[in-house]
């Protein structure tokens, strides 16, 4: 069993930190893509993935393409809609900046409606907007990472289909797939998009995708070709049809290290208990008596509950104020938080590396000086055995404290209790 070597603990929103397992997949040795045996991992992995957002629908079609979540955007805005056509994009933060360029990029008009820093978009407004012109379209950041504000898909997902039914709804799902509930079929939804690396816990380099029936049947009643080649549904399509029946095809080649590494990722996520207690078998997904909905639903509780005593330490013991600062707001996989005052990343960032904790600097473009980022999801929380986020959270305090500022608990020198 491969175990990795002694590391700083890397906390950032994305990419995470991995199982051994994971990892021992990346040295399969090399095989061919259109081998029988990588075949079939490819299609067990889109199978699973099935599983993993919740969709029961056989018209609903998986992607899995080499590439970084950003591809997915391309993926969208190359196939399911045209140049000329309007889409909505829901603005929480940095992503939607950049799903709205990438949509023009194809010459699709993109409206953004934007809510201020830490917030998101109103259900009213919302409703306004689309009322007031036909959109082909509208985009939901699940999770912003530039903000860590989260979205509530599924009243955002009612509201379109009340309003404009035929308006499709694609989720960026980038930092939210693996952290944060999904149900594809029952909020009926049209795409989720998302990446390896992040709550799926599986190294960078898989763009990740489920598209409805309903948006496939978009696709091929487009008027105009794909905007893009590399990202066309009318090449990958039928190279995932393929593998998902465990037969051979090929387009362009994908990674078959990066592939097993997802695949034994999505086994240990849809398996019951700690990642290493998961079977190496796709067969045994879902646990024997428990359903995939009750692991999915464990797997969401537990981030909420590292999601609260993070945020709790950060607003009561450290005295600092969060960028979504309303509950409702707060993803579960992240935390953005400001700064104190007078101090910049380059005060802290440093000081907890010597602690052997990373976390993230900000994104944000208005205020990137002013806040830091932590992750905390995948197996830095579902994995007990791990102290992650306790040794994270008394560095974090620690480098406060040699940079100068002296939060309400300094007088403590109790260790963040890992049972909050």
């Amino acid at each position: 069993m491969y175990h990795q070597p002694p590391h700083p603990t890397l906390l950032v929103p994305g990419p995470i930190e991995f199982d051994d397992a994971v990892l021992e997949s990346m040295s399969h040795y090399s095989e061919s893509h259109v081998g029988a045996q990588f075949v079939s991992v490819f299609g067990d992995v889109l199978s699973m993935l099935r599983k993993l957002f919740q969709t029961n629908d056989p018209a609903s079609q998986p992607f899995v393409v080499s590439g970084s979540g950003t591809l997915g955007w391309d993926m969208v805005a190359a196939n399911l809609v045209e140049p000329g056509d309007e889409v909505l994009v829901l603005h929480t933060g940095y992503f939607g900046d950049g799903f709205a360029n990438c949509f023009e990029t194809y010459g699709v008009r993109a409206t953004q409606l934007k809510a201020a820093i830490g917030s998101r978009p109103q259900l009213p407004e919302i409703e306004r907007a689309l009322r007031e012109r036909s959109y082909k379209m509208v985009t939901i950041t699940h999770v912003d990472t530039s903000t860590g504000v989260l979205s509530e898909v599924q009243p955002l997902a009612e509201l379109v289909r009340r309003v404009s039914p035929d308006t499709l709804i694609v989720v960026d799902g980038v930092c939210s797939v693996g952290s944060e509930e999904i149900q594809f079929d029952g909020w009926d939804l049209d795409v989720v998009l998302t990446a390896s690396q992040k709550g799926i816990g599986c190294p960078a380099g898989l763009s990740i995708m489920m598209v409805s029936g309903r948006a496939m049947q978009r696709f091929s009643e487009r008027k105009t070709p794909p905007g893009s080649y590399f990202a066309s549904f009318k090449n990958w399509l039928p190279i995932m049809q393929s593998y998902e029946s465990k037969k051979p095809a090929y387009f362009a080649t994908p990674s078959p290290q990066l592939v097993r590494a997802l695949h034994t990722a999505l086994v240990q996520l849809l398996s019951p208990g700690p990642p290493t207690s998961a079977s190496s078998s796709a067969s045994d997904v879902s646990g024997g008596q428990l359903s995939t909905a009750d692991i999915l639903s464990a797997r969401f509780a537990a981030h909420r509950t590292a999601s609260h005593r993070v945020k709790a330490f950060i607003d009561q013991d450290l005295g600092l104020r969060q960028l979504a600062d309303r509950p409702e707001n707060q993803a579960n996989g992240m935390t953005a938080f400001y700064i104190p005052d007078g101090l910049q990343a380059t005060d802290i960032l440093p000081k907890l590396a010597t602690r052997g904790v990373v976390i993230a600097a900000g994104l944000h473009k208005d205020i990137k000086t002013r806040y830091l980022r932590i992750g905390h999801m995948g197996i830095s929380v579902t994995d007990p055995k791990r102290e992650d986020i306790t040794n994270a959270l008394q560095a974090l305090k620690e480098a406060l404290i040699e940079a100068g500022y002296q939060p309400p608990s300094s007088q403590s020198s109790n260790r963040p209790n890992s049972s909050v």
